[in-house]
């Protein structure tokens, strides 16, 4: 079974063609590494694979729901973690507490999201991923503001989601712990 499949994808944005003919299919268990310089188009791929761009040519095609951790928080500022994290599990079928305790938020579930430092912002939106419930996960620059207990909670989430059927798809400039995964340079 493939949850997500590339074939003979382009994309262009800002009229520059960052990649084509890109072949990619990810089934249970499996996890995919993007790498690149800036600019190379590794967050439009995955914003491809989210459904979010359309490519210039070539078919995306997604057979699972997926969950999106970016630059973008998308949690109520306002509220507290554990409600702003609630809020989106209930939508997807998810577990709020399971997924700040993947992250090592359960402590703070009633901080205030605006009150969170960077990394916790990150462990956050991490947090909603993992809270989800959705068999695909799509990480941009996952790594990015975590300190090295974020980086262990985010591996072990990682490992579990696998291990549980789910698969990975992420981009990164940093070293990301993800045993066994194929590797693409854009």
């Amino acid at each position: 079974m493939t949850l997500l499949r590339m074939e003979g994808v382009a994309c262009i944005r800002g009229g520059r063609l960052l990649f084509e003919g890109m072949d990619l299919a990810l089934g249970p268990g499996e996890a995919v590494l993007v790498s690149g310089q800036n600019g190379a188009g590794k967050s439009s791929l995955i914003r491809l694979a989210a459904g979010l761009l359309r490519p210039a040519a070539g078919q995306v095609e997604r057979t699972a729901d997926a969950a999106l951790a970016d630059e973008a928080l998308a949690l109520d500022q306002r509220l507290p973690l554990v409600r702003a994290l609630g809020f989106w599990a209930r939508l997807d079928g998810g577990d709020a507490g399971a997924g700040m305790a993947a992250m090592g938020l359960v402590h703070l579930a009633d901080v205030p999201v605006h009150m969170l430092s960077t990394g916790q912002r990150k462990r956050a939106s991490l947090a909603r991923v993992a809270a989800s419930g959705a068999k695909l996960w799509l990480l941009d620059e996952p790594a990015n503001g975590l300190d090295s207990e974020g980086a262990e909670c985010l591996a072990a989430a990682i490992a579990a989601h696998r291990a549980a059927g789910g698969a990975v798809l992420a981009a990164s400039h940093q070293p990301l712990s993800l045993p066994g995964a194929r590797e693409i340079a854009l």
